[in-house]
């Protein structure tokens, strides 16, 4: 018997029956009176250790990255570990891999740790097979999680992102008003924030009626952070496929495009365009400096550690809040 099962007979949501077992005023006699009444008709006995659960908590949150070397995953960790720390609360990180099994594994073990909360940090642990999705609904029945970048609809469950599909669809088009339409979009994940900035990207070009071409869209299969490979893997396609900009989906595929023009010899951005994504400390490393997008990282740690603290001390929060990212331009764009 989980909190989400005495909300399911009881008719109200998990946050209502928090509230009760917390003694919380907002809620009303009559809701009360029942979700009362069906605790002790199931014999419940809240986990003493659950914040959510209103008794003790352990002041311990559980923070899920598929890779920490990852440097979007990585300044995540940080802004997520930095703000909690300032909260009083401490964290216990575990890196996943990609795989998921991992996944279950160690979500699993921090709800069995008696956290109080899970931050899933990226998009990747959300599945395109809604069957993969399971284990995060049945770890929301026992402790609320909170998505990083990712939108998925289900109670307990808060989301927190960036508006990639919109993000990238805007910087597509910067390209195109420069003058530039055979844009090639370079990319290496199929998570669901690198399906929706494809999705941006196409939705670009058939709103300025050019036609999708598949040959521009390439998938690039190895480590993002193997620059020379990512410049070897532009070196190797078709010479045929003919393009004059390139539109990432991160920075490190932008940069690993700068070095493939330096070695055909293309002058940026004359002969090439390049905008990445993300305005890591990538962005400034390089000549000339990359136009990239901002995709608000920070801002959004800092909104998903707020919105963590509210549900904690029983505060009605919102389950979904989308960012907009902003365009930086740099020199690596007319």
């Amino acid at each position: 018997m989980t909190i989400y099962d005495i909300s399911e007979k009881a008719g109200v949501s998990i946050a209502t029956v928090s509230r009760v077992l917390n003694g919380a005023g907002n809620v009303s006699a009559e809701t009360r009176k029942k979700v009362l009444a069906v605790i002790e008709a199931c014999d419940y006995t809240p986990n003493a250790f659950a914040r959510g659960l209103g008794l003790n908590s352990m002041n311990t949150i559980g923070i899920l990255c598929a890779d920490s070397s990852d440097l979007y995953l990585a300044n995540a960790v940080y802004h997520i570990e930095q703000e909690l720390r300032e909260n009083n609360y401490n964290c216990i990180l575990c890196c996943t891999g990609y795989n998921l099994e991992d996944k279950k594994k160690y979500l699993n073990l921090l709800v069995n740790k008696k956290v109080d909360s899970v931050i899933l940090v990226g998009s990747n642990f959300i599945s395109n097979d809604d069957k993969e999705n399971d284990y995060i609904r049945e770890a929301a029945k026992e402790i609320p999680l909170l998505l990083l970048n990712a939108d998925f609809d289900c109670e307990n469950v808060y989301c927190s992102l960036c508006d990639d599909f919109k993000s990238t669809m805007q910087a597509t088009s910067h390209i195109i008003k420069s003058g530039v339409k055979d844009i090639l979009y370079l990319y290496n994940s199929k998570s669901y924030s690198g399906l929706r900035k494809l999705s941006g990207y196409q939705s670009a070009l058939t709103q300025n009626g050019i036609p999708l071409r598949m040959e521009l869209m390439q998938y690039f299969p190895g480590n993002h952070a193997d620059l020379p490979a990512i410049a070897d893997f532009l070196s190797s396609l078709d010479q045929n496929i003919k393009y004059h900009a390139i539109m990432a989906a991160d920075d490190n595929l932008a940069i690993g495009a700068i070095k493939f023009a330096q070695k055909k010899g293309l002058s940026i951005p004359d002969d090439l365009s390049v905008i990445g994504y993300n305005n890591s400390i990538l962005s400034t490393c390089c000549e000339p400096e990359l136009t990239t997008v901002d995709n608000r990282l920070e801002a959004l740690c800092h909104h998903i550690v707020r919105t963590l603290i509210g549900i904690l001390n029983n505060t009605e929060m919102a389950q979904k809040v989308i960012f907009s990212g902003e365009l930086i331009e740099r020199g690596t764009t007319l």
